[in-house]
C-alpha cells in the first residue's frame, strides 16, 4: 500500500493548481482503501508480484474517489470521513470537474497495462457504476422499492468496483476462467456486504466514529434495506411512519424510525443479510490457492461484519 500511495501522489500531479488541491484533499482524507487492498491481495494469492499491480491499485482508488466527489454533490453531503466534503470546501463545480479529472487520469494509467482485458474490465465497471448512480437517483423517495431493487442498485453502484478490483488480480496473473470467476465472486460478495453494513450503520452507528451524519440516507430519501425490512415487518402505523419519512426525506422523526427499525428486527435481519454475503465471499476465497493472501481475504470478509465506521 505504501507503493500504491507513491503512485497516487505521483499521478495526482497537474499543471492546474485547483485540480491537485481538490484531489489531494479527498485522497488525503484516508479511508479504508479496500479496493486497492483487494487487488493486491488477489495478486498475492495468485503469485503475481509485478510492479504493474501498484499502478492498477491506484487506478481503482482514483475511480472510487471520482465517484465519491460526484456522489457528495448529488447527495448534497456536507461531511465525509469526519471533515467537510470537497463540495462543501471548494464548491460543486470544482468537485464535479476534479472528479472528471480523476476518471480520465485513471483511464490514462490503465493504458499502461497494455491489456484489452484490463481496459474492458475497468471500462465496463465504470459504466455499471454510473448506471447504478442513475438507478439510485430514480429510486429516491420511492417507498415501494423492494429488496431486489435495493440489491440491484448496490451491486451496481458499490459492489461492481470491488468485483472489478478482485477480477483484475486474476487477469494480471493470467489465471483460468474458474479462478477469475472465484475472485470476481469474492469481490462482488464483499462489496455487497460492505454496503449493507454501511446502511445498517446509518441507523445503528456513532456519528463521531463514522465521520458522517447519522440519518443521511433518510434525509436523501433512500429506501435502504433496514427501512425496507422495517416496512415489511412493522405494523400499519409503523409502515406509514417510515413511508412518509422516505417520501419526504424528513429526519424530524429519526429517533422514532430508529426505534421502529430495531423493534421490528429489521436491523438484525439486515446484519444477517450482510453475514450471508460475507460467507459467500469466504467460500469464494477458499477456492483460491491456500496462502497468507487468500487467508487474509477470508479474514477481511469475516471482520467486515464487525465494522463500526
Amino acid at each position: 500500500m505504501a507503493q500504491v500511495d507513491l503512485v497516487i501522489a505521483e499521478r495526482l500531479a497537474s499543471g492546474v493548481p485547483l485540480v491537485g488541491q481538490v484531489a489531494q484533499y479527498i485522497i488525503s482524507a484516508g479511508g479504508k482503501r479496500l479496493r486497492p487492498v483487494l487487488l493486491l491481495l488477489t495478486c498475492g494469492a495468485l503469485g503475481y508480484n509485478v510492479a504493474q499491480r501498484f499502478t492498477l491499485a491506484a487506478v481503482v482508488e482514483f475511480i472510487h474517489t471520482a465517484t465519491l466527489l460526484h456522489d457528495d454533490v448529488v447527495d448534497e453531503s456536507t461531511l465525509r470521513r469526519g471533515r467537510p466534503t470537497a463540495n462543501e470546501n471548494f464548491g460543486n463545480p470544482a468537485s464535479v470537474l476534479v472528479g472528471d479529472f480523476l476518471y480520465s487520469r485513471a483511464f490514462q494509467m490503465m493504458v499502461d497495462a497494455n491489456s484489452m482485458r484490463v481496459m474492458q474490465t475497468l471500462a465496463d465497471a465504470t459504466n455499471v457504476i454510473a448506471e447504478g448512480e442513475v438507478l439510485q437517483l430514480m429510486n429516491m423517495h420511492d417507498a415501494s422499492l423492494d429488496e431486489e431493487g435495493y440489491l440491484r442498485v448496490i451491486r451496481s453502484k458499490t459492489a461492481k468496483l470491488f468485483e472489478a478490483s478482485a477480477r483484475l488480480g486474476a487477469i494480471l496473473a493470467g489465471s483460468t476462467e474458474v479462478v477469475e470467476q472465484a475472485c470476481a465472486e469474492f469481490g462482488q460478495a464483499l462489496g455487497t456486504a460492505f454496503q449493507v453494513i454501511d446502511d445498517v450503520l446509518d441507523y445503528d452507528g456513532n456519528a463521531n466514529e463514522m465521520g458522517k451524519n447519522l440519518g443521511d440516507d433518510l434525509r436523501e430519501g433512500k429506501a435502504t434495506l433496514p427501512l425496507i425490512l422495517a416496512m415489511q415487518r412493522g405494523s400499519a402505523a409503523q409502515r406509514q411512519t417510515v413511508r412518509e419519512a422516505i417520501e419526504t426525506g424528513s429526519v424530524e422523526r429519526l429517533q422514532e424510525i430508529v426505534t421502529i427499525v430495531r423493534d421490528t428486527g429489521a436491523l438484525t435481519a439486515t446484519r444477517q443479510a450482510a453475514s450471508a454475503e460475507a460467507q459467500r465471499a469466504i467460500h469464494a476465497a477458499q477456492r483460491l490457492p491456500n496462502n497468507v493472501y487468500s487467508q487474509a481475504m477470508v479474514t477481511l470478509a469475516a471482520q467486515l461484519l464487525e465494522r463500526r465506521t
